[in-house]
């Protein structure tokens, strides 16, 4: 039995045994992709084992900094019943929550630890989204029923500035207000903010990242959300000209277009920033089922893009220009290489892989690009 696991990323691969494993198949993964597909192999040392018998619950969010370093967003809050028993310093029993934000670094290591509730701010009852940008600030976020609002922390976890409030949701076309956003990015050169809201409004908007104000927004299509109630995501059924809760992901690329993932429709629609739409692409013509975070390859020319379809465990590999999948590993399990509750996707400068699991998996891990 090994701790690597080689998964080879192409169109058709064999199935091959994980781990010595009988029955936990894998696609084989070799030294050089076809065509230049990106390949990838899950990294056992990533991360570094937590102190002080540090755990961490479902991952909500994950990004990777501008210096590699690897932030996550966990609910603290949500340990299970046979992992409360340790006080601090105890060392001999489970479990004491880590800090809902964490920072490592490149190679694993635990850098620093922070967040919930404080003087000044309204923190989420259940985290969801977190990003952080290059200026030096992270961005965190929920979808509870009350969570309508994002925090923006120095990377030391000092209070910057918060945008809504919690309570109730004006709605997908409100000025003022949030509706339970479940993730976001900066585009730095505009000092502009782009959200995926989210889990309550059913809408991309933009927010001045200086000072939280309301820019533009949109749904579906480029055009106006709705918030009437819309038929439950069937494959078969013609595509719905609106977003569905939940509108999970939002990447922009390096030619400035807008990608966001309507998770609830198990597609990614393409927009320029002004939210003119440009193309979509539908997980059910590749097999997906569920379209819930991407990122891009490291080229400059961000070829490809790997989306994460949580439902199957699946890490699927698209071709960004006409969507078509090059290739696809992992499943469902809990061994290394294997999800449960696959949820977010990071990438680093390397085009190293980083992947959440929220429900049962609960941990991070690192696929190396090779």
């Amino acid at each position: 039995m090994t701790n690597a696991m080689w998964v080879k990323v192409a169109a058709v691969a064999a199935v091959v045994g994980f781990m010595g494993m009988i029955g936990c198949a894998q696609q084989p993964q070799g030294s050089a992709g076809a065509g230049g597909v990106p390949q990838y192999k899950v990294d056992a040392s990533w991360p570094k084992p937590l102190k002080e018998n540090w755990i961490i619950g479902q991952v909500a969010g994950l990004h990777v900094d501008s210096r590699d370093h690897v932030w996550v967003l966990h609910r603290y809050r949500g340990m299970l019943a046979d992992e409360k028993g340790a006080k601090p310093g105890d060392t001999a029993r489970c479990c004491v929550a880590a800090p809902p934000v964490i920072e490592f670094d490149a190679q694993g290591n635990f850098v620093r630890g922070w967040g919930g509730p404080g003087e000044g701010y309204d923190w989420p009852k259940n985290e969801h989204g977190l990003y952080a940008d290059a200026e030096g600030y992270v961005w965190v976020a929920g979808n509870d029923a009350a969570d309508n609002m994002i925090l923006k922390f120095t990377r030391d976890g000092k209070f910057v500035m918060q945008i809504g409030k919690p309570g109730k949701s004006e709605g997908s076309n409100s000025r003022a207000q949030l509706g339970r956003p479940a993730n976001m990015e900066l585009d730095a050169a505009a000092n502009e903010l782009y959200v995926a809201d989210g889990y309550g409004n059913k809408r991309v908007v933009v927010l001045d990242s200086r000072t939280g104000a309301y820019k533009r927004h949109w749904g579906a299509y480029g055009g106006a959300p709705s918030d009437e109630k819309m038929p439950a995501y069937n494959p078969s059924n013609p595509l719905s000209k609106q977003f569905a809760n939940s509108v999970h992901c939002v990447r922009l690329s390096k030619d400035g277009l807008v990608y966001v993932c309507d998770r609830g429709n198990n597609r990614v629609q393409v927009f320029r920033k002004d939210g003119t739409f440009v193309r979509e692409h539908v997980g059910a013509q590749y097999g997906a089922t569920d379209s819930g975070d991407l990122v891009f390859s490291p080229d400059a020319a961000q070829r490809y893009m790997v989306i994460s379809d949580g439902q199957s465990s699946h890490l699927r590999i698209l071709n960004r220009a006409d969507g078509k999948q090059v290739g696809s590993f992992a499943r469902h399990g809990r061994q290394i290489g294997e999800f449960r509750s696959l949820h977010n996707l990071g990438v680093d400068s390397k085009g190293n892989l980083y992947t959440g699991e929220a429900g049962f998996g609960r941990r991070i891990q690192r696929f190396t690009m090779q």
